[in-house]
């Protein structure tokens, strides 16, 4: 009960919310990207889609963030992967890098958007709206910064995985698709040690830093 009284359910809230939207652009980035280099697959689905219900994992986007948000482990979430059938993209190699770079572009592009309210908030901070509006911006940063970083990391299936296996030769590329189903166990597992942490650290603070040179803030 102690633990319950320390934590600002206001604050969960609008960490949940953002991170929410975060993931249902970064899916619906993939399958808008598939869907121009040929593979209506996701368009067909309904998952080109801002609307988070279609995106939702009950597991990735709704118990793990929330256990992580009241444990401040280090911040995984994910949603239902945007199904891709390589098969129909017109240059299967090398399409599928433009599409597995389109979620964490996307999740850039909220960074960056947080960024210009955050910058607002500062250029107004006498309004009633200021604080609450930095205090956002604050998190969407963080969030989707984190979000564009996890998944740069060359683990199968993140998408920095799947860049990886494009981009290899044939041999290595196919050994390191094999560990796709267990990707999702072993990420578990480095966040639940400081291993994640230790990785994700040094980049998410320099892209921080480069985000607070280019707007002032």
């Amino acid at each position: 009960m102690d633990l319950l009284r320390n934590i600002d359910f206001g604050t969960v809230a609008i960490q949940f919310v953002v991170l929410l939207f975060s993931l249902s652009l970064h899916e619906a980035a993939h399958g808008w990207m598939a869907d121009r280099f040929g593979d209506y697959t996701a368009r067909s689905l309904g998952r080109v889609t801002l609307n988070p219900i279609p995106h939702i994992d009950p597991v990735g986007t709704v118990l793990f963030p929330l256990l992580q948000f009241f444990t401040r482990l280090p911040l995984i979430g994910w949603a239902k992967p945007v199904p891709v059938n390589s098969a129909l993209l017109r240059n299967p190699r090398k399409d599928q890098i433009y599409v597995s770079l389109a979620g964490p572009a996307s999740n850039l592009f909220m960074a960056l958007c947080w960024a210009v309210v955050a910058k607002l908030a500062w250029m107004f901070p006498s309004s009633y709206f200021a604080e609450p509006m930095l205090e956002m911006a604050r998190i969407g940063i963080n969030i989707n910064v984190v979000l564009m970083v996890l998944n740069l990391l060359p683990l199968p299936p993140l998408d920095g995985g799947r860049i990886a296996v494009s981009l290899l030769p044939h041999r290595p590329a196919y050994k390191l698709s094999l560990i796709e189903p267990y990707g999702m166990f072993i990420l578990i597992f480095l966040a639940v040690t400081p291993v994640l942490g230790w990785l994700l650290s040094a980049p998410v603070v320099g892209v921080m830093k480069l985000i607070s040179f280019i707007f002032g803030l």
